[in-house]
């Protein structure tokens, strides 16, 4: 018999137990709830799962870039830093970081989020905490080796963790809620900095090697805490009823292409992320995206400094107000980016928005006009950098590609920041118009490649609502079809 779209639906056949449990999709699952209580549940798990997921990224975030605020109190005089050695420190973290965002992702599941995630958190607090007793270059450069190499699977697995539990009508938000933490861990950065800052001297120590100390702490508390409050997945989620569970799985499995063998690991989902050329589309512009990020957190209490005569505390202070600006331009852009499924014109606007501010910082103008164009930057900075980190994983609905793709998204995002500290050399200082321009020109270009890739989607699916093309799916049946995820003519992606 004929779909509709001209793709034929096989009789189904008798199929053994594995094959039924398999095939199982949403026209199969039980019945669900209202909407209403759809929506509580939803509240319920933000209220259990995302107040502890953000804290781990505030503080995961903190101690990657406090090196930032601990130049201003005496780090490089301490530790006898010449050179770019400074830059060196900053990016040799993306090095091992690099290196372990696959692998980690890859076996989050095999040893559960909540033991994966707390074994991340107490090991890199412990690595931030001694960061502040290092007495030369080389400590340093280890102490952020091995940062890099426990730190690099939190991000990326937290946003393959929150698809276990939110639909991709929900995802933005909620990975919003993770770039919200980073924009709050660097206002609190130049707070805590602030405040730790009037220790320097206190035990004979200079004031870094309390900001690293005191911040780094806090991290290994909450691995412990994560190890008992971290839900692995709906199933095991201590705060749900199991009528609660099975509404929440249903919501999961109405998503086309959610089938129960999609949310299993397999080597030929994983396969096809590195065989999709989407994919590596998405890397390449968060690589041009995360040079922003990087460069404008580890930079900007730099940048400021060299506005005006500043103290270490004002420019601490200074930063606050940036930060505060792109959180709270990300989190409504979000929210509506989830309510009409629209990422690509989003990450195109914002793109375009820090575009201007960089135009602005490059520009000869005053100090005035420079800290303004630092707030253009902070506007498009959390959305041209966040929303594709839910957009990807929407339009992946098996996860072995899912977790794949996302791995290799920020693994190859997170490369920009090795050469991020070495685009803002100290001796350009203190405009850095080398480091703006090539930020600028990288933001450009994610947003060009984003705008491609909205087009691209936008077609297809209008070819597929059209059936255009369907002979290749003839004979294969409902399940078959079901079970090819992203590449089914029935799956529609988020545009």
């Amino acid at each position: 018999m004929n779909d509709g779209h001209g793709v034929r639906r096989t009789e189904n056949k008798k199929r053994s137990p594995e094959e039924e449990e398999e095939g199982e999709i949403a026209a199969t699952s039980p019945p669900v709830t209202n909407e209403e209580e759809e929506k509580r549940l939803v509240r319920k798990m933000d209220i259990y799962i995302i107040p502890l997921v953000m804290v781990l990224y505030v503080f995961s975030f903190l101690d990657r870039v406090n090196i930032g605020n601990a130049r201003l109190y005496g780090l490089e005089e301490d530790l006898g830093l010449q050179g770019d050695q400074y830059q060196t420190a900053v990016s040799i973290l993306f090095v091992t970081y690099l290196a372990f965002e696959v692998p980690s992702n890859l076996v989050l599941k095999k040893f559960t989020p909540s033991r994966w995630i707390a074994f991340i958190a107490t090991a890199w607090g412990t690595i931030a905490t001694l960061t502040g007793l290092a007495n030369g270059y080389g400590s340093l450069l280890a102490c952020r080796l091995l940062l890099g190499v426990v730190e690099a699977g939190l991000f990326p697995g937290l946003n393959v963790y929150l698809t276990f539990f939110y639909t991709k009508h929900e995802l933005a938000l909620r990975v919003g809620y993770l770039f919200v933490s980073a924009a709050i861990a660097g206002a609190v950065g130049g707070l805590l900095a602030y405040g730790i800052g009037h220790l320097d001297g206190a035990a004979g120590m200079n004031g870094w090697r309390w900001i690293m100390i005191i911040e780094g702490i806090p991290s290994v508390l909450l691995g412990v805490a994560a190890l008992f409050l971290l839900p692995n997945d709906l199933e095991s989620a201590y705060f749900l009823t199991e009528d609660e569970k099975a509404t929440l799985q249903a919501r999961h499995l109405r998503d086309y292409g959610m089938t129960k063998s999609a949310m299993a690991f397999s080597t030929a989902d994983m396969k096809k992320a590195f065989g999709d050329w989407k994919v590596w589309v998405y890397c390449v512009a968060q690589f041009g995206a995360d040079t922003m990020l990087y460069g404008y957190s580890t930079f900007l209490p730099t940048i400021i400094k060299g506005l005006g005569e500043w103290t270490p505390a004002q420019v601490q202070l200074l930063t606050i107000p940036c930060y505060f600006l792109g959180a709270v331009v990300y989190m409504p852009i979000a929210a509506l980016s989830d309510r009409l499924q629209m990422r690509g014109v989003m990450c195109v606007i914002f793109g375009s928005i820090s575009v201007v501010g960089y135009a602005i910082l490059v520009s000869p103008s005053s100090a005035g006009v420079h800290y303004f164009g630092c707030f253009m930057v902070a506007m498009g900075l959390y959305v041209v950098v966040g929303l594709p980190l839910a957009w990807l994983p929407s339009n992946c609905p098996r996860y072995g590609k899912r977790t794949t793709a996302t791995a290799m998204n920020l693994t190859i995002g997170n490369a920009s920041g090795i050469m991020a500290p070495f685009i803002f050399p100290t001796r350009e200082g203190p405009r850095y118009v080398k480091g703006n321009a090539t930020s600028l020109s990288l933001v450009a270009m994610a947003t060009v490649l984003y705008g491609f890739l909205w087009f691209w989607y936008d077609r297809i699916n209008k070819k597929r609502d059209a059936g255009d093309d369907l002979s290749q799916y003839e004979g294969l049946s409902d399940d078959e079809l079901a079970e090819l995820g992203d590449e089914s003519p029935h799956f529609r992606y988020t545009i």
